[in-house]
């Protein structure tokens, strides 16, 4: 579809149908759209919290995927999950309705801005685009924000702004950041995941080049110097690129680095000259290498020094990222969506230089496939936590046709504690956790739960 049938169909007030209406990205786009005037409707397989709010705010929700949901509809727009056997997208077909994917429509959206900061990597995206939208409000800039993660400072995923400013996390996963239109596209990091859709890593390294290529020769890459695969992604390529970290040939460096109850700053150096003083309220080296990422999106988008250090200063973090959760039996519960081994292997880190006491992980690994062909990487990454509770895959968009479970990653796991549901593992925390504990329930599912399931008078 081209942006002048995408845009007409907006203005023509005919139905616009969203298949998962209840998913992150897909309940911000339905936001979006009706702000633009569409007509917007949609469905989700089960009720929820999102789909209630989603009709409190006027958007018509049906529950269960139906071919008579596309009736009337003058487009079909389906989240990543989605496939073409959905009985919606199947019938939207046989009646000649065009269909278009979430990224796709994003995509559209984008055309219509000045400026597109989209935030692209394995690891951090959620966390880096908050950053950005942040110090951006800080500075005045109005921007419209898309984030995969629930921002407070934006009231949830979505700010729409009026400036021609639109800072987005961009996805990897079916290639859907290729839909966007960056002016500024950034890697944070590249990393072997979503093997359920790339083949192997030189798959997932051609396919952030690409993403790199969409910005106009005007725009520019910003990238991780202390990457090698985002190097090796970028090589040659014919575009400017800004390099960020530690590497001597970075661009935006930092120098003397300062740790505080888990918290970082330091210097940031622009070619070798300082810029700004930075102080973090988020724990994390990972975090450290985030706010580099943004400083550089802060550099092109010629925001102040101070504006920046004062947005990022007042940066306390997104739902489910390093989430204080709440305090039981003397421990800190805390929650972070961490569901790849190097993600894991940054927030127990993190952890550590946060407590005295024992570091406690539950975890739940999110897909068969990830699990499976990542055993390893996931054993040596929650090696790194004193003791582990291990809940069932969850399975998400997959059946377990690799024949892999929880069990198998306890045998790799020594003195791991394997639970059969998420009260179970509440349960087993309760035979496990001392005062001055750090308990944390990791993973991209439905974890965070288990911190509802803790009872005190147990």
């Amino acid at each position: 579809m081209d942006y002048q049938t995408f845009s007409a169909i907006l203005r023509s007030g005919a139905p616009v149908h969203l298949s998962g209406i209840g998913g992150v990205s897909m309940r911000a786009l339905a936001r979006m759209l009706r702000d633009l005037g569409a007509n917007v409707r949609g469905s989700d397989r089960d009720e929820s919290v999102y789909t209630e709010e989603l009709r409190a705010q006027g958007i018509p929700v049906a529950i269960g995927h139906r071919p008579e949901n596309t009736a009337g509809a003058a487009l079909v727009i389906r989240t990543a999950a989605i496939h073409d056997d959905n009985p919606e997208i199947a019938a939207a077909r046989a009646q000649g309705i065009p269909v278009i994917s979430r990224a796709e429509a994003w995509g559209m959206l984008m055309k219509d801005c000045r400026t597109a900061v989209c935030v692209a990597g394995t690891h951090g995206k959620t966390t880096t685009t908050s950053m950005i939208a942040t110090f951006a409000q800080a500075a005045s800039l109005d921007p419209t924000v898309m984030v995969g993660g629930d921002l407070k400072s934006i009231g949830g995923t979505l700010r729409i702004g009026h400036s021609g400013l639109m800072v987005a996390e961009a996805c990897e996963y079916q290639n859907s950041f290729l839909s966007f239109h960056p002016t500024a596209a950034i890697i944070l990091n590249i990393d072997r995941d979503h093997l359920d859709f790339f083949k192997d890593l030189d798959d997932i390294l051609r396919s952030f080049r690409r993403f790199a290529e969409l910005t106009p020769a005007d725009g520019c890459v910003i990238a991780n110097g202390d990457d090698r695969n985002t190097r090796t992604a970028l090589a040659g390529i014919d575009r400017r690129v800004v390099w960020f970290g530690e590497a001597g040939d970075c661009d935006i460096r930092p120098a003397r680095i300062t740790v505080r109850d888990g918290c970082y700053g330091c210097d940031v150096m622009v070619r070798g000259e300082l810029w700004c003083c930075l102080r973090l309220s988020v724990p994390g080296r990972h975090n450290l290498q985030n706010a580099l990422a943004a400083a550089a999106a802060a550099l092109e988008l010629q925001v102040s020094s101070d504006a920046f250090a004062a947005g990022l200063a007042a940066y306390t973090g997104v739902g489910r990222r390093f989430e204080f959760r709440r305090r039981w039996r003397g421990a800190a519960v805390y929650d972070d969506y961490a569901h790849h081994p190097s993600e894991i292997e940054a927030a127990l880190k993190a952890a550590r230089g946060m407590t005295r006491g024992r570091v406690v992980c539950v975890f739940q690994p999110h897909t068969y496939s990830r699990t499976a062909k990542l055993l390893p990487e996931f054993a040596a990454a929650l090696s790194h936590a004193d003791l582990c509770v291990l809940c069932p895959v969850y399975a998400a968009r997959e059946t377990n046709e690799w024949g892999v479970d929880s069990s198998d990653l306890q045998k790799l796991v020594p003195g791991s504690v394997l639970a059969d549901s998420l009260p179970d593992a509440a349960r087993r925390l309760g035979d496990i956790v001392r005062p001055g504990d750090l308990i944390f329930t990791m993973g991209a599912g439905d974890v965070f739960h288990v911190a509802d399931y803790l009872r005190d008078g147990d």
